[in-house]
């Protein structure tokens, strides 16, 4: 196992995870949050081919198929839309040859709007002011162990705010963009605003879904993060995304509620 890493490259298209990734529902799964940004790479990497065109990344909604093994991955990456100013891209996750995340990713045209920027809500205080809170109190798997999360103020059920960084690389030898680390991150949201024990609850998401209106930049992912249990076995995690700059965009997970087997 890597040291310092959640995946190690096998060649152009493959990886395999160490035991950083793995999951806090099942240890021996990958937390999706790793695999989200090794996606997002996968997809740069793919986009390196043509330097140039303007376009970033605005949207990158993911679709869980399947049970996410603690096993070698491919990522294959596809232009299905292309364009000059928008593009929708489509990368499929796959284990043992079957497909188990499918993302699309709406690429927009850049160009200089500050003049007309705003709407955005104030930054989180500084996560260098905060105290550390040790999230694997709560969740097991190797993902969680190898974070800092830094809570606003004490959780609540249904609701937190928090930083959250890694001190690992996301692939081991390959330098991965702000982006790409960022997103490794995003899917951590699910775990920290909890409504009911996962002791005594199953609440995965089966979906994440990020809207970017401006690129995240440095170490630290920031979640603002508010959770609703619906009656009839669904729920929604939803998350305004922050770097420490202030607000970056949204995400949204959707949930599927059953009681933990007794």
């Amino acid at each position: 196992m890597s040291a310092g890493s959640y995946y190690e490259p096998v060649d152009t298209h493959r990886y395999k995870p160490t035991g950083h990734a793995g999951g806090a529902w099942d240890p021996d799964e990958q937390h999706f949050s790793p695999l989200g940004g090794l996606v997002v790479h996968a997809v740069e990497r793919h986009l390196a081919d043509r330097p140039g065109t303007g376009l970033i990344m605005s949207r990158i909604s993911f679709d869980i198929l399947g049970r996410l093994a603690l096993d070698e991955c491919e990522i294959r990456v596809e232009t299905i839309r292309p364009g000059r100013t928008i593009e929708l891209l489509e990368a499929v996750a796959l284990i043992a040859g079957r497909p188990v995340v499918r993302a699309r990713i709406w690429l927009l045209a850049s160009g200089d709007t500050t003049a007309v920027a705003g709407g955005d809500t104030g930054p989180l205080p500084a996560p260098d002011t905060l105290a550390s809170w040790p999230l694997a109190s709560e969740w097991p798997g190797g993902y969680i162990r190898s974070l800092d999360v830094r809570p606003v103020s004490p959780p609540r059920p249904g609701r937190a705010a928090a930083w959250i960084s890694t001190g690992l690389d996301l692939v081991a030898g390959e330098r991965s963009s702000p982006l790409a680390s960022y997103v490794a991150l995003v899917d951590t949201a699910n775990g920290i605003a909890v409504r009911q024990p996962p002791t005594a609850w199953m609440f995965p998401n089966v979906d994440l879904t990020i809207h970017l209106h401006r690129r995240p930049g440095g170490r630290w992912t920031g979640l603002d993060t508010s959770v609703t249990f619906g009656p009839d076995g669904s729920g929604v995690t939803s998350t305004v995304l922050h770097d420490t700059a202030g607000p970056v965009g949204h995400a949204q997970q959707i949930l599927t509620l059953r009681p933990m087997p007794s």
